[in-house]
Order: structure tokens, then C-alpha cells, then sequence
């Protein structure tokens, strides 16, 4: 079962999760989602359990209790349908239109 974690410190850690879950049971995976650009933590992260009980022992633990500082948000991970998703949608790009920069110019050589 995966694990949704919000608002965490930005100072938790991989490891800080995991040794957070696994007071409740076997961890497999964590990941504490970082931006790109800086490799700060953006205050999420997900937290990956096999069996469904100690997922749910966890949540319900965790949840509205503090870590590293801050009052967590523990709940399973939720997928969001395919249409509230963002990602390509198409538009004016690759440089074949003239978009608002006017007619084009003939130019003869």
C-alpha cells in the first residue's frame, strides 16, 4: 500500500520517514518528493508498505501527529483521474507558426 505523508518539515529526510514507519512494520519503499531545480523537499512525500494492516496501523498512528517539528498528514495515496492530471496539451510551439509577431517578410536575395 502506498502512503501519502503531507506537510513535512523540510528538514525530514528519506530516513527520518522510513524510521518513522517502520516502528509500525516492514518498509520497502520511501521518497521524500525534492524540487529539481533547488533539492529541497517540496513537504510531501510517499511511503510504501506490503501488507495492508501495518499501512493502515501507520496512518492511523501518524496521523495529526508531529514530526520533525510538524503536525503531519497521513492518509493512502489516492491517484488523481486522468483528466484533473496536467501534462501536454498541445499548443502554439517548435517555431512553425508566427504567432503575434505580424505578417511575414519576403525576403529576396
Amino acid at each position: 500500500m502506498e502512503i501519502y505523508v503531507g506537510n513535512l518539515a523540510y528538514a525530514t529526510t528519506d530516513e527520518g520517514l522510513r524510521s518513522a514507519f517502520a516502528a509500525y512494520g516492514e518498509v520497502t519503499a520511501v521518497r521524500v518528493v525534492t524540487d529539481r531545480m533547488t533539492g529541497r523537499s517540496k513537504g510531501f512525500g510517499f511511503v510504501t508498505m506490503p501488507d495492508a494492516a501495518q499501512a493502515q496501523a501507520a496512518i492511523d498512528a501518524l496521523n495529526g501527529h508531529e514530526l520533525d517539528g510538524r503536525t503531519v498528514r497521513v492518509n493512502e495515496s489516492q491517484p488523481k483521474p486522468r483528466e484533473e492530471r496536467g501534462g501536454f496539451r498541445g499548443g502554439r510551439g517548435g517555431g512553425f507558426g508566427r504567432g503575434d509577431r505580424g505578417p511575414r517578410r519576403e525576403t529576396r536575395w
